[in-house]
């Protein structure tokens, strides 16, 4: 039963506000400062832990191409979403504009706002890395 308890204890200690009311900023959130656009690219594109994946970005593009090939643009959307996600990662800025710009034809109605400036992204990305994933 005290198990089972401690798991909302543990809840409430991550929902914790500062004395001002406001929730404490995520690494993300701090790394990027002001610069909410950048944060809502990332936040939206980049992985906290890539190494997690389970695909190279070889593999995720060669499974994305292949759901295109059988005219399934959600499944093709997803591997370019992730191969996007790998190329942030390794600090490819042109792969990760390539995977998105394919993302955006795929489905129209989403915008990715990492194409509006993917230099900075990236490179705020890469410096969220080098930080939290070490060898």
């Amino acid at each position: 039963m005290l198990g089972w308890l401690d798991r909302f204890r543990k809840k409430e200690q991550r929902e914790k506000t500062d004395e001002k009311g406001a929730k404490p900023l995520t690494d993300l959130e701090q790394l990027c400062g002001d610069d909410k656009e950048t944060y809502q690219a990332l936040i939206n594109t980049m992985f906290l832990d890539p190494r997690k994946i389970g695909a190279s970005m070889k593999e995720a593009v060669d499974n994305a191409k292949r759901f295109e090939k059988a005219d399934d643009s959600l499944s093709a959307k997803t591997w370019y979403e992730i191969a996007g996600g790998l190329a942030i990662y390794e600090g490819n800025v042109k792969k990760a504009v390539e995977f998105y710009s394919i993302c955006e034809k795929l489905s129209p109605d989403k915008k990715y706002l990492i194409l509006k400036n993917p230099e900075k992204a990236v490179a705020k990305a890469q410096e969220y890395y080098q930080k939290h994933l070490k060898p």
